[in-house]
């Protein structure tokens, strides 16, 4: 076996660059490539996809480059909160197969290890980044080509997305048993864009990440003709996420480009771009009923408020007894039912999905009812976690994202730390996970398979560069 792997990790040279170009495979393909299905599984939406061949073949390099280094995987904070919080889900799943009885086995195992799959590319990264002596470091090194390649994977989707809404181009949806087995379906007018990905939300939180890390680059890229390719890939996302008529991940949009330009302290920029979104959303008229739909119902709903006057003073009242005349029967008049004012996602959310999430939360807290247990949505990736993994799942989730998070304050303030593409990406990233967590209020990100791999990809790139540049400081 050492002989097999010495010839891989001799200077890392033919490693790192198998491991580059699978990367690059990853965020090519897993973005673009429709879900059609490869293997079912009976009895779930979920089949094996030609993505999953993918990352198992990354991961066998992964665990090449890392078995000179094993110690420093377990040394790694961060690679200690992951490892972690996957412990806890496996006991977890285990008890609700075994105790609670709330998992089906085969599908609850399925689910597992697609939470373990979305990590692969996020420990490429953390590899990439164990400083070494006399060696070059990454990913730092190789950013400038994942950046092209995210910008052309946002492109083409851009361009399927049109040739969907006006070329009747095939729509690819898992959001239903039927439409999960391949089922080619058509746009049809007033649906929402979905383009490569299964669903439209899947979209949305897409564009809400990778939008930022555009903008940033934008202003921090002295090259004129990058920035107009940057501009005009930004402007096809951003096409991209107001036709998916999502409203919580427009606003995350924004909050995670202020975040972003913030960053970078270009505090002209912000209103500048802010502007320039609401205008353009003004051309999207399903986004704009949306809105208009939920403003209208709670304006209704606090219309119908009833005021009740309560008179604290009880007063006696004293009349004279009269006899009545004889009552007659007057035939009750007939009511109209009134019509029901709701806004349909928010009344689904509030009145049966929350609820099962926190009944599920109920009967087990610390370990919750496994996997798969609660169904294929919850609309919200914090309740689910807790309903799922219980609270000390959901705590190491957390502390995961609390030990990045110390990783990029390490490297603040940004402006003065990083400098290029490399300040761009990371305030980018930042902006950008700044609006998922926004996002994940509202919509299950973390287990949409085409966001939950990109988003560990893109956010274990910035860790490795902002740690490999710590380590030149």
């Amino acid at each position: 076996m050492q002989k097999f792997l010495d010839p891989l990790n001799k200077n890392n040279a033919p490693l790192n660059q198998i491991i580059k170009y699978l990367i690059a495979a990853i965020l090519v393909i897993v973005p673009l490539y429709p879900k059609f299905p490869f293997i079912h599984i009976p009895g779930t939406y979920v089949s094996i996809r030609f993505e999953d061949f993918l990352l198992a073949i990354t991961a066998l390099f992964i665990l090449i480059k890392v078995i000179p280094d094993i110690k420093k995987i377990f040394n790694d904070n961060i690679a200690r909160a992951i490892m972690l919080f996957l412990l806890i889900g496996l006991v977890s799943l285990l008890t609700g197969i075994f105790l609670t009885q709330t998992v089906v086995a085969n599908i609850g195992v399925l689910h597992f290890l697609r939470r373990v799959e979305y990590f692969i590319p996020f420990f490429a990264f953390l590899v990439f980044s164990f400083p070494k002596k006399n060696l070059p470091t990454q990913p730092g090194k190789n950013l400038s080509f994942y950046i092209k390649v995210l910008m052309l994977t946002v492109f083409v989707a851009f361009l399927y997305g049109v040739g969907q809404r006006y070329f009747y181009l095939p729509v690819i949806m898992t959001q239903n048993s039927e439409s999960s087995k391949g089922m080619a379906l058509r746009w049809t007018p007033g649906s929402q864009a979905t383009s490569t990905f299964a669903g439209h939300y899947d979209l949305a939180a897409f564009m809400v990440l990778v939008l930022p890390i555009l903008i940033s680059l934008i202003f921090v890229v002295k090259d004129i003709k990058f920035k107009i390719l940057l501009s005009i890939v930004s402007l096809s996302g951003y096409w991209l996420l107001i036709n998916t008529a999502s409203r919580i991940s427009l606003v995350s949009y924004l909050i995670g480009v202020c975040v972003s330009l913030f960053l970078l302290k270009k505090y002209k920029a912000i209103f500048f771009v802010v502007i320039t979104s609401l205008i353009l959303t003004s051309f999207s008229p399903s986004l704009f009923a949306r809105y208009k739909n939920l403003i209208d119902v709670y304006s209704q709903k606090i219309k119908n408020v009833k005021l009740i006057n309560v008179n604290p003073y009880k007063f006696r009242v004293l009349a004279q007894e009269v006899t009545l005349p004889a009552r007659t029967e007057v035939p009750a008049p007939i009511v109209k039912p009134k019509s029901v004012i709701e806004d349909r996602s928010t009344s689904i959310r509030l009145n049966i999905e929350w609820p099962r999430a926190i009944r599920a939360f109920s009967k087990n807290p610390l370990l919750g009812t496994g996997y798969s247990s609660i169904g294929l949505a919850s609309d919200n990736d914090y309740l689910r976690l807790l309903a799922e993994i219980g609270l000390l799942g959901f705590l190491s989730f957390i502390l995961i994202l609390v030990r990045i998070i110390l990783v990029f304050i390490s490297a603040f303030p940004l402006t003065e730390k990083l400098s290029g593409i490399r300040l761009g990406f990371v305030a980018g990233i930042i902006g950008g996970v700044s609006g998922i967590l926004i996002n994940a209020v509202f919509i299950d990100v973390f287990e949409a398979s085409k966001f939950a791999i990109i988003f560990w990809l893109l956010l274990g790139c910035a860790v490795g560069i902002v740690r490999n540049n710590n380590y030149e400081e």
